[in-house]
């Protein structure tokens, strides 16, 4: 018995590591056929595999050409900005909307619940006439307020990762600041924010993701070319007569670069943002 247990931990060790490898290999493949083609020249990418490594791994004019030709300076200045604005605003009202649903109890409180989810299950692109009749109608056309304004919206998934970490908050926390005199934006502010860190890092990072890698929203709001992001600044490489997938390549392992960052800085939040909470 003590034997086939050790045999049955054994296939399951092999099974549980290999399946990681496998799944690992598949994630960086994409990236790897991307680094490839980054430095190769036009000719040689034409005519090699994509697994192919590069003849030459200091040719590096490709990354020239997308940091210059593809504008990138500027388009990382209007994504940063419309990044914090966004998930400033978005983290904060969605944190509101937590703690108002979950702290007051009042008529309509699972209608507004069922809004929420509602929304999300609809497919954006289903409204997106509709949104742009309104946005052009404010004057926010070929602005980044449209970006902004769209992005502020607060999903249904931010309200239940704070709505998560709420249960952990007890409410006698709120008792007690009220019998000191504190009312209910001061008990919001300096009790139940502060203690919502592990939730609102987590929110930071999915919202800006999402944000980071958007580029349906600027590219039809935001045409002009003074107000390109980082995810529409190498569209220009793709003419209607081809693209130059060398010089994409290139500019698409740049913008890797900044999320590559953030995930290394934050990934213990990104493991524990669900399920941890704090209080003190």
């Amino acid at each position: 018995m003590v034997s086939k247990h050790r045999v049955f931990s054994g296939t399951g060790s092999i099974f549980k590591y290999l399946s990681l490898l496998v799944g690992g290999l598949m994630a960086l493949l994409p990236i790897l056929v991307v680094f490839f083609a980054s430095f190769k020249t036009s000719s040689e990418y034409a005519s090699t595999g994509p697994l192919t490594p590069p003849s030459n791994w200091l040719n590096f004019d490709n990354y020239a050409r997308a940091f210059v030709e593809g504008k990138m300076l500027l388009g990382f200045m209007n994504t940063i900005i419309i990044l914090v604005v966004s998930i400033v605003g978005a983290t904060l009202l969605g944190s509101m909307i937590a703690f108002v649903l979950h702290r007051f109890q009042f008529k309509g409180q699972k209608l507004l619940m069922g809004a929420f989810l509602l929304a999300a299950l609809i497919p954006g692109v289903t409204t997106q006439v509709a949104t742009f009749q309104i946005i052009n109608e404010l004057g926010l056309f070929n602005t980044r307020l449209a970006a902004i304004i769209l992005y502020l919206g607060t999903d249904i998934i931010a309200v239940y990762i704070f709505l998560q970490i709420l249960d952990s908050i007890p409410v006698s926390l709120d008792e007690s600041a009220m019998l000191d005199g504190a009312s209910y934006w001061q008990i919001y502010w300096k009790i139940v924010l502060p203690l919502l860190k592990p939730a609102i890092v987590t929110v930071i990072i999915v919202k800006g993701v999402a944000v980071y890698n958007d580029f349906y929203t600027p590219f039809l709001y935001m045409p002009k070319t003074d107000l390109q992001v980082i995810s529409t600044a190498l569209f220009k490489f793709k003419g209607p007569y081809g693209a130059q997938w060398e010089v994409i390549s290139a500019g698409v392992m740049i913008a890797i670069i900044p999320t590559a960052i953030a995930f290394i800085a934050l990934q213990k939040y990104i493991y524990n943002g669900f399920s941890q909470g704090s209080v003190k």
